[in-house]
């Protein structure tokens, strides 16, 4: 009989310990549940103005995506995408055992990596020689001069480097003639043709791309350089020791990124700075798509091409940031 009553007894201790906790995990999830509801209800107005751009990446981004189809198929526009008959990997099989690709991509990369050795250092450089401006009216002209560049399209720089390095009629080849030197091929010679290609570019886009340097030191705390002028620091010191410091984690971020565009590279520059004497470095892969894709109707290739660029492009992004985050740095995620 007591065994009995030592049993019944236990058995109500464990109901009535586990009740409570069953109750407290309950009413902890409705006061969360309430508390989201109240947090919607307050904020609600932030959501709403996210759906227009959410709409825009799937409407314009993620449903395009199934053209992809496209690479692994015999593609017909008269049958569209899903009538078009399947050819699986054939379409790869045909651009890797093409030279012209292999060059395209090899350009692609000697471009782009001039590009970020030249292109990625400027605007951070610029951006500091900016900040330390205390003229805010010539501040002010300079960054509007410099961010001119970017708003010029690249048919028109182009032009541009024809009527300013042409080694006929340009105008920095007439100075050196007259000066006594002879003329130097900036357009037709290899190279010339790098150096050109490259300086243009950081003309073009180092202004614009100061401006989210220019951001990010202007969030750096003024008291880190109060505290750095009592210590009697000079301005190299403080750039070096409290302006790079606090814009780091912008520059490991964009650095990341633009490592991940090392295989995007667009149609226009290139072309506009391109020409037949200097084909075998300037063709790229936009313009072998365009040439051999898109301009001879070979829709497949050309999908094949584009497929290839975007999962090399990824890979890159992935090994950028798998690096950032190895040696203690914030990646994008």
């Amino acid at each position: 009989m007591s065994t009995k009553l030592i049993v019944k007894g236990a058995i109500s201790m464990i109901n009535t310990e586990i009740k409570p906790a069953t109750d407290t995990k309950s009413n902890i999830s409705r006061k969360k549940i309430h508390k989201f509801l109240a947090y919607m209800r307050h904020n609600y107005i932030l959501y709403l103005f996210l759906i227009l751009p959410i709409a825009y990446f799937i409407i314009f981004k993620y449903v395009p995506m199934y053209g992809v189809l496209i690479a692994f198929k015999d593609y017909n526009m008269f049958q569209g995408i899903w009538g078009s008959p399947w050819n699986n990997f054939a379409t790869f099989k045909e651009i890797f055992a093409m030279n012209e690709f292999y060059r395209a991509v090899r350009n692609t990369l000697v471009l782009n990596s001039l590009d970020l050795i030249a292109g990625f250092p400027a605007p951070i450089i610029l951006a500091i020689l900016l900040s330390e401006l205390r003229n805010q009216t010539y501040k002010k002209v300079s960054q509007t001069i410099l961010y001119l560049p970017h708003f010029l399209s690249w048919i028109v720089i182009g032009s541009l480097a024809i009527q300013l390095l042409s080694s006929q009629s340009g105008l920095v080849n007439m100075l050196l003639e007259n000066l006594g030197f002879e003329p130097v091929n900036f357009l037709t010679e290899i190279f010339p043709w790098y150096v050109t290609y490259t300086l243009f570019g950081v003309w073009q886009s180092a202004g614009w791309n100061a401006i989210i340097y220019l951001a990010a030191i202007a969030g750096i705390n003024p008291e880190l350089y109060e505290a750095a002028t009592v210590d009697g620091a000079g301005r190299l010191r403080k750039i070096w020791h409290i302006t790079l410091p606090c814009i780091k984690p912008t520059i490991i971020i964009l650095l990341i990124l633009n490592v991940g565009r090392i295989t995007q590279i667009g149609f226009d520059r290139p072309y506009a700075m391109g020409n037949h004497l200097v084909t075998d470095v300037s063709d790229v892969i936009s313009t072998f798509v365009y040439r051999v894709g898109l301009r001879s109707g070979r829709f497949s290739t050309a999908t094949a091409v584009g497929f290839f660029q975007s999962v090399v492009g990824m890979i890159f992004l992935l090994i950028a940031n798998y690096i950032a985050d190895k040696v203690g740095e914030q990646g994008i995620w």
